[in-house]
């Protein structure tokens, strides 16, 4: 079996940076050395790669993105948006059910399993859809094979808005899954368009859409659910968290293990806010909406004080056509996974974060938040998913080097100063030097739940 040594790499991993190799045996982890290595180790490999000066962290693990497969193919699909992942660094993705069809069902949930061992170059995993009325479909789940259960609480994308009493206390009631939820209040948003449109008109500009999908909205729904998970006693984790209200509802005093309620962030709402609108419009336009700069300044401090548990993308990629248009009409989100962990590294040497804590927010913790195996860490025994990066490489987005089958990005013209030299996908070296190894195929990944 091909045994590869990563040689001499600053290794990021567990809140330490040091200098070592690593070793991988097939698709694992075989082994790790901090400081030199001895030249019987080195004759163990049958391939060594030189990663002076380069860092060596675990791969990315997205736990929200919507590669679009099925039915919205023109947008993105798993093979494209996967390939634009590993070009970013990230290893596994766990996809969204908002689809044509939507993942509600057993049939449609297999669909994309066989799909994902199709195309995907990364591991691949996917959220089950909840909706008013399929609580029998949720019974019949297997727990090993899903990081959990996906609600919107607002309406969204391939809207599978939730929002009979009943239903929501029953899925709450009886998963016994963690539950996954888009926070917005409906009828926040309603009553806001109503005052907006009939004080502006209905062609309000991409500046309405954070009073629209304000912080009440977001707060609202966000409390609501907490309530419903702490009365009956459900594992909560609430997704891209976009205001500093809505972080009073989480609790930092206890370790990951011992949370019932956690949160996400993405990497949108750390670099932007609503003062930008002006420069970037609909292609910083996301549901939830990008906030002001206070908020984004809290968001940053709560992922410090581990008050916000992991970072993601919300990764949404649509066609240039479908986000031109009002506030109303442009539709929401953007491609993210190529870009994550080089926009999160740029703010680790801007002094926001440090690295060891990027490496724990979107490596880590995501893999002990899903009980994910054997991933997330670099571990002898763990799977070979592994992100070299090279800290001396300044590089410029532009739609050269852009992979997303949509064709653009929000950080296009921006010159970030890490690049991704290669990424690891069980051990298969899946992009190396801006080319893609498209013979590789990512794994289902399994969760302890």
């Amino acid at each position: 079996m091909n045994k590869v040594l990563i040689h001499n790499a600053r290794i990021i991993n567990e809140g330490r940076i040091f200098d070592g190799s690593v070793m991988i045996d097939g698709d694992k982890i075989a082994a790790v050395y901090e400081g030199q290595i001895s030249d019987a180790v080195r004759s163990e490999a049958t391939e060594v790669i030189d990663a002076t000066g380069k860092w060596l962290l675990p791969g990315v693990i997205d736990d929200q993105v919507h590669f679009r497969d099925p039915g919205l193919t023109h947008k993105g699909d798993m093979g494209t948006e996967s390939r634009a992942a590993v070009a970013g660094g990230v290893t596994t993705f766990m996809d969204m059910p908002n689809t044509k069809p939507q993942t509600t069902t057993i049939a449609d949930l297999e669909w994309k399993f066989n799909r994902g061992a199709e195309v995907s170059v990364a591991n691949y995993s996917f959220f089950f859809g909840g909706t008013n009325d399929n609580m029998d479909e949720i019974r019949k789940l297997d727990r090993s094979r899903i990081p959990g259960l996906k609600l919107f609480l607002g309406s969204s994308t391939g809207n599978m808005l939730v929002d009979k009493k009943e239903s929501l206390e029953r899925i709450f009631g009886e998963a016994g899954m963690l539950i996954a939820i888009h926070a917005e209040e409906e009828e926040v948003i309603k009553r806001n368009i109503a005052y907006y449109t009939g004080k502006y008109g209905d062609d309000l500009d991409i500046s309405f859409h954070s009073k629209i999908r304000n912080e009440e909205a977001c707060y609202a729904s966000s409390a609501k659910a907490v309530e419903l998970a702490t009365r009956l006693n459900s594992r909560l984790h609430i997704l891209h968290l976009s205001t500093a209200k809505e972080l009073t509802l989480l609790d930092n005093s206890k370790p990951l293990n011992e949370k019932k309620i956690t949160g996400e962030v993405c990497v949108h709402h750390l670099w932007f806010h609503d003062g930008d609108y002006a420069l970037f419009g609909n292609r910083i336009k996301w549901n939830p909406s990008i906030k002001t700069l206070e908020d984004r300044e809290a968001l940053r401090a709560a992922v410090n004080d581990n008050t916000i548990d992991i970072i993601a993308t919300d990764h949404a990629p649509h066609l240039p056509a479908e986000k031109e248009g009002s506030c109303l009409k442009a539709a929401s989100g953007g491609p993210l996974v190529q870009h994550s962990l080089i926009v999160m590294l740029e703010l680790a040497m801007e002094g926001r974060f440090t690295y060891e804590k990027v490496v724990e927010k979107m490596a880590h913790m995501p893999a002990d938040l899903f009980h994910i195996e054997e991933r997330g860490y670099i571990r002898p025994g763990y799977y070979a998913d592994l992100v070299l990066v090279d800290p001396q490489s300044a590089w410029t987005v532009s739609k050269d080097n852009i992979l997303y089958k949509c064709g653009w990005s929000p950080f296009e013209g921006y010159t970030f100063h890490h690049a991704i030299w290669k990424t690891f996908v069980n051990g298969q070296l899946a992009y190396s030097d801006g080319r893609i190894n498209d013979s590789v195929r990512g794994m289902e990944v399994k969760y302890n739940n």
